[in-house]
């Protein structure tokens, strides 16, 4: 039997950087989102190793699909093995440079 695909997802929501691991992506049925279903996290231990993660398990719990939208999309990759989920702050050096947001007094 095939594995299943795993994919890595990287968007911007509320000026941080997330980065989460799910098993389907695909076309929403609401325009101009993307659909996030079955979001993978690692295996809950005693000890807490990254924060991050348990803060982006937290916020998902209990949700079977999620809608991003597309302008927050960075990024989508099929990964061959799961990492760890994470948020990154945009104003911190990194790899992942958010699209520039417009000016609203400068259209005035």
């Amino acid at each position: 039997m095939p594995a299943k695909s795993i994919y890595r997802i990287t968007f911007v929501n509320r000026d941080s950087i997330y980065e989460i691991y799910a098993r389907h992506v695909g076309a929403s049925g609401i325009p101009g989102f993307v659909q996030v279903g079955e979001l993978l996290f690692g295996e809950r231990s005693t000890v807490v190793v990254d924060p991050s993660e348990e803060s982006l398990r937290n916020e998902f719990k209990g949700v079977k699909r999620t809608h991003i939208p597309m302008h927050a999309v960075v990024r989508i990759d099929e990964v061959e093995k799961q990492g760890m989920a994470r948020i990154s702050g945009a104003g911190q050096p990194g790899n992942v440079t958010p699209f520039p947001k417009p000016n609203p007094e400068s259209s005035k």
